[in-house]
């Protein structure tokens, strides 16, 4: 037998299933269907966020008290209903738990009038009202820590196709990177896309860490997690990989985008003092000890390293070499 969690995830691909085939018989279905999966999958939550107690006392619509063989007033389910619509929205208050009232509200009133009248509604109004609550089921996967995209499959991304889910996705996804010390300043976390799906919903697993060398990157799209090293040297030519194909185009030049040393990954830049990926210092004298011109990165890469540009080093190893 289905558990209710399984059957939640039923319904909303049920749901979203109907709502992909823009047919407004089939929106009538996608209403019943997704409605019942976001309720299940509340319910689901409240369960697992009492998980000591009796998963029937926890969405019980009514509780009497009872006394035990020992004596002791406990609190048992009264009948065996579990809870409404009104009654899940008084639970999760009661459980310090989230969910948007406000669209939830828009499509249950839509089901109602769907169940007990014919909808006065327009197709558009309860397409609206369907994907506006994409980001309540959002929400509650990630307060269950499941994955949607894993459970959801492909009906995940006719949810993603949804601007209203797709922005407050990517708002989530960026907000568990806003702690994060970049090794290097230039890092724009924007620039992240996913390297098998070309999303922009990258963010990190643990939302509270701050440190770039202990980050898992995940897509909230695919599902896929990237190796933080590629991800970085992807943005990085996203970012400079123009300015690299101008410079080398007009001057036959480098740069500003250089392989570090340490790590062999295309992630040194020439405006920053540590490689973007691993941290390295760039650390070598940058001024010319003779004439004051800048030496750039290149020279140094290069071996160029003792406080002379490229013309006096020359002249420095030719006198070396006559003598």
């Amino acid at each position: 037998m289905p558990s209710l969690y399984e059957n939640a995830v039923a319904s909303i691909r049920m749901g979203v299933e109907d709502y992909r085939q823009q047919d407004a018989q089939r929106d009538v279905s996608a209403v019943r269907n997704f409605y019942a999966g976001v309720l299940l999958l509340a319910k689901e939550l409240l369960i697992r966020t009492a998980p000591n107690a009796s998963p029937d006392l926890v969405i019980a619509a009514k509780i009497k008290l009872s006394l035990n063989h020992q004596g002791d007033v406990i609190p048992v389910a009264d009948g065996k209903n579990s809870i409404d619509y009104g009654g899940i929205h008084a639970r999760f208050k009661e459980f310090d738990l989230v969910i948007d009232r406000q669209a939830l509200d828009g499509l249950q009133s839509i089901r109602n009038d769907l169940e007990h009248k014919a909808s006065a509604h327009s197709p558009a109004v309860v397409r609206s009202a369907i994907s506006n609550t994409f980001a309540v089921v959002s929400s509650l996967f990630r307060q269950l820590e499941e994955d949607p995209a894993a459970e959801l499959g492909d009906e995940w991304q006719v949810m993603l196709s949804e601007k209203t889910l797709y922005d407050a996705e990517l708002k989530a996804a960026r907000d568990t990177l806003s702690k994060v010390q970049w090794f290097a300043s230039s890092i724009d976390a924007s620039k992240f896309r996913c390297l098998e799906c070309d999303s922009r919903l990258i963010g990190q697993m643990d939302d509270n860490n701050d440190n770039q060398a202990a980050i898992d990157f995940k897509c909230r799209s695919c599902g896929a997690e990237p190796d933080g090293a590629d991800l970085i040297e992807d943005a990085i030519d996203k970012m400079f990989g123009g300015d690299a194909y101008l410079r080398a185009k007009e001057t036959g030049e480098e740069g500003p985008i250089y392989q570090c040393p340490a790590c062999d990954r295309q992630t040194l830049l020439e405006t920053e003092e540590h490689c973007a990926n691993c941290n390295e210092p760039i650390d070598y004298q940058s001024t010319c000890q003779l004439c004051g011109e800048h030496i750039p990165l290149s020279d140094y890469l290069d071996g160029i390293d003792g406080g002379l540009c490229s013309y006096h080093s020359w002249q420095a190893d030719k006198v070396m070499h006559d003598d």
